[in-house]
């Protein structure tokens, strides 16, 4: 999966509630794999970080 902040639709009002912001990747869009998704869709799931709140641009 590569999440690239510039190209979510959502960019700015779901900034500051998005795990991507907690990881703080200062530069750059974080490529992550699958088992790297999975996990964090536990820790969101259990509450432990925020979640993803990337939407695609089309």
């Amino acid at each position: 999966m590569m999440i690239d902040c510039g190209r979510c639709t959502v960019r700015g009002d779901a900034c500051a509630d998005c795990v991507v912001t907690f990881l703080t990747i200062p530069v750059g869009a974080p490529d992550l794999d699958d088992a790297e998704c999975d996990a964090l869709e536990v820790l969101a799931s259990s509450g432990m970080v925020p979640p993803l709140r990337m939407v695609r641009a089309v």
